[in-house]
């Protein structure tokens, strides 16, 4: 079975997933492998890894290894560059920033970069990257347009052309370290248009708000620098629960 066959199964069968995202690039891989085991215990389905800035071959794959070995969680490669790439990692999101205002993020590094992901074997998991604002450092080095809060039918119009090309995920990024989360009305709306699984990040450190995200239809809710901030267990089970709808 293929990394995205089992997100597939088991959105079906438990409901929305949890995700903890991990940057190379914020810690040493020991202290990767210490929060990978500390989001394992909150309830975390998965690691995403990757970041805007800072990952290279190297740390990718030590950090992943650390992970791995810490948590038993799959990990997903969350790429930032066409460079830094590992064998190490479950799989890779093939990611496109459709509203990216430089081709080089929409198809140029995807281009680079097939031939070296087919040589080593990596799986690949297509997936519409879409920036809301604010946007954060991810859509300042992707020179995004970012979709405004109030442009829910521009949401949904790019989340149906990620459907129409024939990509296994949506994502709605707000952005790591963002003031405010994706809106709930633009979740519910883009989840209401499209039959593909719905990634939402950025801006969610609260239960309320990873509940919000839940309830608007996400299938997958994604959380980095509540990672990077926060070692209380209590904290990030209550958060995981949230986002996953299940009793602590």
């Amino acid at each position: 079975m293929t990394v995205m066959d089992n997100i597939r199964e088991m959105i079906a069968s438990r409901g929305t997933l949890h995700m903890a995202l991990i940057d190379p690039d914020k810690q040493p891989p020991e202290e990767a492998g210490r929060i990978a085991e500390r989001m394992l215990a909150a309830g975390s389905d998965a690691v995403l890894i990757g970041g805007s800035t800072g990952v290279t071959s190297e740390n990718l794959a030590a950090t992943t290894r650390a992970i791995k070995d810490a948590s038993g969680l799959p990990v997903i490669h969350f790429p930032g560059n066409a460079e830094a790439l590992s064998p190490e990692v479950d799989a890779l999101l093939f990611m496109s920033m459709l509203n990216s205002t430089d081709l080089k993020w929409v198809i140029g590094a995807q281009v680079f970069a097939a031939p070296y992901i087919r040589k080593l074997g990596i799986e690949t998991i297509p997936m519409g990257y879409i920036i809301v604002e604010p946007g954060m450092k991810v859509g300042e080095v992707g020179k995004a347009d970012p979709i405004r809060r109030d442009q829910i039918d521009r949401a949904v119009a790019y989340a149906l052309a990620c459907e129409m090309y024939g990509m296994s995920i949506v994502y709605l990024e707000a952005g790591s370290g963002a003031d405010r989360p994706v809106p709930p009305e633009m979740i519910s709306a883009v989840k209401k248009a499209v039959s593909i699984p719905l990634i939402v990040g950025g801006g969610i450190r609260t239960p309320e708000a990873a509940a919000a995200a839940r309830e608007a239809g996400a299938d997958i809710i994604v959380t980095g620098t509540l990672l990077e901030q926060c070692s209380e267990g209590s904290v990030l089970k209550a958060v995981v629960s949230a986002a996953k709808g299940v009793s602590q």
